[in-house]
């Protein structure tokens, strides 16, 4: 179905528009430092926004290679390599050199004003030994509970990060969930946590059966140019965990489960934080000129710990090669109460899809938890979805968007622009101000639209569906729930 209606453009966001033309400017061996822009914005903005400001080159380089780290992937090199990083700290800041070389190492700290730079052939490498990975508070499936740290961690660090174009490989060994028998998290591959001004440019990732990078609680982060591999197993590329102001932008990201995920807690350790906790809430996230390949679940998922709420998502330019389920999945369920709100995407290219290219489901996604939000403040609110400028082929279902609640239905959703083929169309229910127009597919069979308490403009022909089956409430606990 089509409509010949000129479509709104949304103006884009300058914060990470400048973020691109500085940084690619930048040195390769530099620092990255943020401050506040001066220059009077010609509309109004939601926000001031941080954005890069020139980067200075750092007068200090220490080799590790010169503290006694050896390279030959048989000797751990982790103390070596520890000690020229706190070393480099204590002296004002500066870089870290890797040199070619395998360096077996445990878990290492990153610390503030200084950057690990991996040379090229150089290569990490951890050990299987999970006694190297001290335990710790980490985040797991939104919640903080006892864990090992990353083989490459930071906590309260400012100024830092890792510059290829070396390489990181993660011990497989290691991966996993948590079990009764062995409840401690497993280590992620790469996890800083509550830091600001980083950076994660011109590197790979080797790590199967957990996340590859997790910062948590961060702000102010560039991700560009990673290639990321972890597939074979259930692991994540990027988890964007509470964290704002973030630019992931063109990278390569083929993975067992999610190539990015976006979340922000779950239940009502994290919803009891909004409003005394600003960086509870994921914010201001830039997907740009990426490529992703998942093979267990979506490409970009967002949720489903959503509790602290999810804000202001921007992708764009990026190539969906393959997905077991959807391209895009936005999930969620009631008991996580918070938001999820102005998500946009154009010009993706979308093939390879086992689901489809895109997916709500705001009614069952994800564990329930044990301190669920309850009522009808633990349904999450969700409005502002837009999607344009889209070309697929041969997905088996164009949009799933039945998995709403009646009580808080998605207020805003435009698909506009879309071409290709889908075996399926739209599938829409409890959806206030939907806009289609433009969307100029082929291939299916049967009705392409079918709706169910759907209102907006562009439904013209739609058939009727019955609503989806909701969750039972969430009841109200004895007890209100108290931060422990």
């Amino acid at each position: 179905m089509s409509n010949s209606s000129t479509p709104d453009l949304s103006a884009r966001r300058s914060f990470l528009k400048q973020s691109l033309k500085v940084i690619a400017a930048a040195p390769v061996l530099s620092t990255l430092a943020f401050a506040e822009p001066q220059a009077k914005q010609p509309k109004p903005q939601p926000k001031s926004k941080p954005q890069p400001a020139a980067p200075t080159k750092p007068t200090l380089t220490l080799n590790v290679r010169d503290y006694g780290a050896i390279g030959d992937s048989a000797t751990k090199d982790t103390i070596a390599i520890q000690q020229t990083i706190d070393r480099c700290a204590v002296l004002g800041g500066g870089e870290v050199l890797i040199p070619a070389g395998n360096y077996l190492t445990g878990a290492l700290q990153l610390r503030s004003r200084t950057l690990l730079l991996l040379a090229p052939d150089a290569v990490l490498i951890g050990t299987s030994n999970m006694d190297d990975y001290p335990v710790t508070q980490v985040r797991w499936e939104g919640r903080w509970i006892p864990g090992h740290t990353a083989l490459i961690y930071a906590n309260d660090a400012h100024d830092t990060g890792i510059v290829g174009p070396g390489k990181i490989i993660g011990a497989d060994s290691l991966g996993g969930r948590p079990r009764p028998e062995t409840p401690l998290r497993h280590p992620a591959l790469i996890e800083p946590i509550n830091c600001t001004n980083l950076r994660f440019e011109d590197f790979s990732t080797s790590y199967h059966l957990m996340w590859s990078l997790h910062p948590t609680l961060c702000r102010n982060i560039v991700i560009k140019n990673l290639t990321i591999r972890s597939t074979g197993g259930n692991g994540d590329g990027i988890d964007i965990d509470s964290c704002q102001h973030v630019l992931i932008d063109r990278c390569d990201i083929a993975t067992g489960d999610d190539c990015i995920s976006l979340k922000s807690g779950r239940g009502a350790e994290a919803a009891s934080q909004i409003g005394s906790n600003p960086n509870i809430t994921t914010e201001d996230v830039t997907i740009t000129n990426c490529t992703f390949a998942d093979n267990i679940f979506a490409c970009i998922g967002i949720g489903s710990e959503t509790s602290g709420g999810i804000r202001n998502i921007h992708i764009s330019d990026c190539k969906f090669t393959l997905a077991k389920t959807f391209a895009i999945y936005i999930k969620s369920r009631p008991g996580r109460g918070a938001f999820i709100e102005d998500i946009t995407a154009t010009n993706l290219e979308v093939s390879g899809t086992t689901g489809g290219f895109l997916r709500f489901n705001i009614l069952n996604s994800g564990l329930m938890g044990e301190d669920p939000v309850p009522g009808d403040a633990g349904i999450p609110t969700i409005k502002n979805f837009r999607f344009s400028n889209i070309h697929v082929t041969d997905v088996p279902v164009l949009v799933d968007g039945t998995s709403i609640h009646p009580a808080k239905p998605l207020e805003g959703f435009t698909l506009e622009s879309v071409t290709g083929t889908c075996a399926k169309g739209i599938y829409l229910a409890n959806i206030k101000n939907a806009v289609i127009r433009k969307v100029e597919v082929s291939g299916f069979k049967g009705q392409f639209l079918s709706i169910a308490n759907v209102t907006g403009t562009g439904l013209a022909g739609a058939t009727t569906i019955d609503p989806p089956k909701l969750p039972d409430p969430i009841p109200t606990p004895a007890e209100p729930y108290k931060l422990h």
